[in-house]
Order: C-alpha cells, then sequence, then structure tokens
C-alpha cells in the first residue's frame, strides 16, 4: 500500500535540520509531493516526545502512514510501528538507548546549533526503559540501513534486533550515515 503520510524522528542532540532529514525532506517533496510530511523537533523527554507525536498524528490514516527514524528516532520509530502497525525505515536505530544514555545525563546541546541546550535527565533513562521493544511483531514492516562502520552504536545488537527485517548492511559508513544521500531512494522504495 502506498505511503499517503511519512513522519521523520530524528535522535539524540539531532533535530529537523540534520542533514538525513533535509535529504529527505527534498527527495520525497520531489518524488512524492501529494505524500503529508512532518519532522518534529522532539523533546528531550521520551514520554513528552511519544505523546506529541500521538496527538499530532491522531488523525492520520494509519493504514498508510509510515515513519522513519535515525539513532534514538529509530528507536520511537519501532515503538510507533509497534502501536501503529505501520511500515517502518531505521537508520543505524538505537536498540537499547537507556543503557546508551545513561552515561550523557546533564546539559546537552544540538549537533546543529550548540548554541541550543536541553537538559537530559536521569528520569527520562527510566521513560526509555518504559518504552523498549523485546522483539519486533512483524519484520516485514521494517526496513533497516545500518553501517558496520558506526561508531556510536554496535552494528551487530542492530541487525540482530532486527531479524528477519530487509536489512541494507553498509560494510564500512559512519553512525551520521554521511552517505545517506545514496541510500535515500531505497529508504522512500521501501515506503512508497
Amino acid at each position: 500500500m502506498r505511503t499517503t503520510h511519512l513522519l521523520y524522528l530524528h535522535g539524540f542532540r539531532s533535530s529537523p535540520a540534520s542533514t538525513k532529514a533535509r535529504i529527505t525532506a527534498a527527495a520525497v517533496a520531489n518524488r512524492f509531493p501529494d505524500v503529508t510530511w512532518w519532522c518534529p523537533a522532539l523533546p528531550a523527554s521520551p514520554r513528552q516526545a511519544m505523546e506529541e507525536v500521538l496527538r499530532a498524528t491522531a488523525d492520520w490514516p494509519m493504514a498508510t502512514t509510515a515513519v522513519i527514524g535515525s539513532s534514538l528516532g529509530g528507536f520511537y520509530a519501532t515503538w510507533l510501528a509497534e502501536r501503529w502497525g505501520c511500515r517502518a525505515v531505521l537508520l543505524n536505530p538505537a536498540v537499547r538507548p537507556a543503557r546508551d544514555l545513561a552515561a550523557h545525563l546533564g546539559d546537552q546541546t544540538v549537533w546543529h546549533d550548540p548554541d541550543q541546550h536541553f537538559a537530559f535527565e536521569a528520569a527520562y533513562v527510566e521513560e526509555l526503559i518504559a518504552q523498549e521493544i523485546a522483539h519486533i511483531s512483524r519484520p516485514e514492516r521494517y526496513f533497516a540501513v545500518i553501517a558496520k562502520g558506526d561508531e556510536v552504536l554496535d552494528w551487530r545488537e542492530m541487525t540482530d534486533h532486527f531479524a528477519g527485517a530487509t536489512i541494507k548492511l553498509l560494510p564500512g559508513g559512519d553512525h551520521a550515515l554521511s552517505d545517506y544521500d545514496q541510500h535515500v531512494d531505497a529508504v522512500l522504495d521501501f515506503l512508497s
């Protein structure tokens, strides 16, 4: 079924101004101008982030909605895909962000704008634990782009967690997927 509504979720310390978000937005506008596109700035609180997304998308047609998520956004995208039963594309997705982000409590800056600060609180780690998905229910709904060269997340943990999904495993690469422009067509092909 063709996607009519597409949600893009950025990662930790990222924003809608990220390179991948901008590349995806441009590709969607070029190839699928009738698709409803939304890439929100997510608050630091995982609970608040998902509450805001659920509220803003309450009238979206779930049968034709899809979600793309990068890093922590991939974790959120998985949570939403399991809740909504929709297709999801995951870009170097975080699998256990509560464990990984517990060492990053306190003042943080936004990667694309170091003048923007936010606090990452201990309570947010508990909120992430509450959102963990032990196993995806329908792997055929998922497409993951995973770089073996990811310097932040373990590619083996990602591929294990999304076993059975369509996985584009890159032999090198990095966490940011610096060559994302070479993969965006495959992302949209999966969703179209």
